[in-house]
């Protein structure tokens, strides 16, 4: 096919490390140019991460991609994230290209995919920048991991294929932030340092005076400009996250009279659906880690998305939660599944093709009348309608792989506008579950919600206070990095 002209401008962030802000710096940045009336578009190269999001084209991307492109006022495409890959265990991943899955590689073996997936990489950049007037690119990780820059398409292996100059971050917060971005100069090859344009330090708390000496120290180790010194955004945990690394910090939300627990799965997935519950005056959300039994006295017990179904009911069954959740039923309690989560409450989960692993089938927790059989390719499909019974709306959307069916079925969670349904109800009405992801960010689908289970319910507008928190990013950034200088090294 014939690459499209490149019209855009393109800058790319990448970092010391993860977790040091790479993704909300660039969606702030995202909103900040739009601002200004130019077309922007964000681009990760390459992505690790299960919290995904369904495209306006019919794929998944990660879900800091969908939240850069709501940023930059445009609706997510598969390119902005052309490989993602969704772990299923400690050393293999699921890799989704322009937003299909390819198949499954361990860690090992998936380096050895790189150069096949390379051209992907560079049409989906291609495609964006022949309709854009600024790409704002986000690295994955480190920067200075060299023991992966063979064949690397995420970091400086993209940026000097693509001629993109670097913006290096730096995570003041974690401390030793003068070593990281000194270090990365140290160890990197020195044409990939040549592509480095300047660095930015970020998540700086307290008096940024007191750091002057240091931004000075690391431009005259390193050679780099200092573009600037970001002050730490307060309002970030009001935004989707991506990195799973932010549960073990947020581990309870909330300090409302009704409380909903979480088991913390290991391949807990799009777990921004509990944003919206978190962030309920009347709602306390507990996030239960290793070793932490489900207390006794949880208003609802709520089992999220997960990447693998049978893996984390195995690890469900290991830190004794089963016990806890039947128990809990027992006595009265309500329990509530989204996707995974809904498929663990049936009868039996069956992997007859091994999508997850080798083929097995295990028992369900046996609290829904239904039963799932892992097949066929994944669902990923953009959904609305309205909630059983009460009618309230919803927007969401479907990410799974299976096919749930089963006497309960007949008493479903949701009404799509197109006739179908979706869910499962127990008889009792206090266990429930449905494929949907999204469910609480609609209001008016998350007041109904709350109302059914005995919560209280507020007036929060949660699409509202999201849109409200990439205005004030935008203006947290465009205070503290001269937007103009960025836009100048950008090339």
């Amino acid at each position: 096919m014939t690459t499209p002209t490149r019209r855009a401008k393109a800058l790319m962030f990448q970092g010391t490390g993860s977790d040091v802000g790479k993704s909300l710096l660039v969606a702030g940045f995202a909103r900040a140019f739009a601002n200004r009336g130019l077309v922007v578009r964000p681009f990760k190269p390459q992505n690790m991460s299960n919290n995904a999001a369904v495209t306006a084209d019919g794929g998944e991307i990660g879900r800091a991609q969908a939240l850069q492109a709501r940023a930059a006022r445009i609706a997510p495409s598969v390119h902005m994230n052309p490989v993602l890959l969704k772990p299923q265990s400690d050393v293999g991943a699921q890799v989704v290209v322009q937003g299909r899955v390819l198949g499954n590689a361990k860690a090992l073996a998936f380096q050895s995919w790189k150069p096949r997936l390379e051209g992907a990489v560079h049409e989906s950049f291609a495609r964006l920048a022949a309709e854009a007037d600024l790409v704002l690119i986000e690295g994955a990780g480190s920067a200075a991991e060299v023991n992966l820059r063979a064949n690397d398409i995420a970091n400086m292996g993209f940026a000097r294929a693509a001629d993109v100059p670097v913006v290096l971050i730096g995570d003041i917060d974690r401390g030793g932030v003068i070593a990281q971005i000194v270090g990365t100069k140290a160890v990197i090859d020195p044409a990939d340092a040549a592509q480095v344009v300047g660095f930015l330090v970020n998540k700086c708390r307290g008096d940024p005076s007191l750091f002057a000496t240091g931004m000075e120290t690391i431009a005259e180790k390193t050679g780099w400009p200092a573009l600037g010194l970001v002050p730490w955004f307060r309002d970030a945990g009001l935004l989707p996250a991506e990195d799973a690394v932010v549960l073990e910090r947020r581990r309870r939300a909330g300090d409302g009279a009704f409380t909903i627990v979480v088991p913390r799965l290991p391949h807990i997935a799009n777990f921004d659906d509990l944003d919206p519950l978190a962030q309920e005056p009347g709602v306390r959300l507990v996030l239960l880690g290793p070793g932490e039994p489900i207390p006794a006295d949880p208003d609802l017990v709520l089992l999220p998305g997960s990447k693998a179904t049978i893996a984390d009911l195995a690890a469900l069954r290991r830190e004794g939660w089963d016990v806890d959740i039947l128990a809990h039923v027992r006595r009265g309690g309500r329990v509530f599944g989204v996707c995974g989560g809904y498929q663990m409450l049936g009868t039996r989960v069956a992997d007859p093709d091994g999508l997850e692993g080798p083929p097995t089938e295990v028992p369900g927790l046996g609290l829904l009348d239904v039963e799932t059989v892992l097949a066929g390719d994944k669902h990923l499909e953009s959904v609305a309608g309205t909630l059983t019974g009460s009618n309230a709306p919803f927007a969401g959307y479907e990410m799974h792989v299976g096919r749930t069916s089963g006497a309960d079925r007949a008493r479903p969670v949701v009404d799509f506008a197109d006739g179908r349904d979706d869910g499962a109800r127990a008889a009792t009405g206090r266990v429930a579950g449905c494929y949907v992801h999204g469910l609480f960010a609609d209001d008016r689908a998350r007041a109904a919600f709350l109302a059914e289970q005995g919560a209280a319910t507020s007036d929060l507008a949660y699409e509202a206070r999201v849109e409200a928190t990439l205005d004030a990013l935008a203006a947290h950034v465009a205070t503290h990095v001269d937007l103009d200088r960025l836009f100048a090294l950008a090339r």
